[in-house]
This record gives structure tokens, sequence and C-alpha cells, in this order.
């Protein structure tokens, strides 16, 4: 009998190996992972807003505007956290990516207000944070498209037989994925008017 179960249980083993389940597991995995990193990342960007902020209003508290808005956005992303068992909700990973999007945009208004402010742009702790920010970006970039890879990976495996079979009976499900529309938004800089009117040129004698 006990020959018989162990038998039964190899046999068991080889069918879902064969049929892909493994490498299924594996994937969903390896997207998790890269979420993680993503969310990681994320973090590490919001972490920095407060000192930003601060920073900033020290040399330019009449930007008030732009200060709250960067708060604000803050506090949203703060509100909106997505786990692993939410990635394949889409309509949860889109709330997720407007949130970040705002943030995004808020820091590159940010950014742009500095121009206006000498004093700010050569101040030693501002350039230590924008470098931590500029750096933070470009892991998210990377850590973005990891991610992204890691979904495509995993829906063209699930979709494609027989590994489709093991996939619908073990309930695993094709995961959303970050969207052109938001990474065009993201990418986009934004447009800043301080209302300075250009000197007029002066005329020709």
């Amino acid at each position: 009998m006990k020959l018989l179960r162990a038998l039964a249980l190899l046999l068991v083993a080889a069918g879902l190996s064969g049929c892909g389940y493994n490498a299924i597991q594996r994937q969903d995995e390896a997207v998790k992972a890269a979420w993680s990193e993503v969310v990681n990342q994320y973090q590490r960007r919001a972490d920095l807003v407060p000192n930003l902020v601060n920073t900033v209003k020290g040399y330019a508290q009449h930007e008030e505007k732009v200060l709250t808005e960067v708060t604000n956005a803050r506090a949203r992303v703060g509100s909106m956290q997505l786990t692993t068992d939410d990635l394949n909700n889409p309509q949860k990973l889109q709330q997720f990516q407007q949130a970040q999007g705002e943030l995004s945009s808020a820091l590159s208004r940010l950014m742009v207000v500095k121009e206006n402010y000498p004093q700010l742009k050569a101040d030693g702790l501002f350039q230590n944070l924008q470098a931590q920010l500029e750096g933070t970006e470009n892991r998210i970039t990377v850590a973005r498209n990891r991610y992204v890879q890691s979904v495509q990976q995993y829906n063209s495996m699930i979709r494609t037989f027989p590994n489709n079979l093991t996939a619908k009976m073990f309930g695993y499900q094709v995961k959303p994925n970050f969207t052109v529309e938001n990474e065009k938004a993201i990418s986009t800089a934004p447009t800043v008017d301080f209302g300075n009117t250009p000197a007029p040129a002066a005329s020709a004698h």
C-alpha cells in the first residue's frame, strides 16, 4: 500500500511538472519579488519627501501651493498600499499608478521651483537630497522595468498550452501590468509658469 501511494505521488508530481506547474510557481514568485522591489524604491522616494519639502520651505516659503501638492501627493501614496495579493486586481493597480504618478508630477514641479532660488540650489543639504531623489528615480525605473518583464513572462507562460490548463486548474490568472498611458504621463515633464514677464528688448539706436 505504501509503495503504491509513493508511486502515485511520484506520478502526480511528474504530471504537474510536465504541465508547467513548477514553472508557473517559480514565475509567480519572480513577479512577487519584482513587485517588492518596486514598492521598496517607491518607499525610498516617499521617505525623501519630508526633508525635501522642509528644505525648500526654508528658502521659498511663498511657494505654498507646490509644497502642499507634494505633501498631499505623498499622503495619498502612503494610503495606497498594494500587496502581492492585490496584483491580480487591475483597478487597484491603476489607483496605485495614479497616486505614484501624481507624486512624480508634484516632485517635478518642486524641482523646477529651485530655479528661482539660487541660494536653494547652492544649499548642500538640498543638493544631497536632489542627488538621492535622482538616484531613487533611476532605481524606480529599473525596478518597474523588471516588474513589467516578469509579468509579461508570467502572462505568456500561463496562456500557452499546456500551461494554460494547469493555470486554470489551480486558479492562476493573467496579471495586469503598468499601462502605456501611465508611463507616458509619468515621463512627461510638467509645465510650470512662475508668472515672470520677460523684460522688453532694448531698442537699437
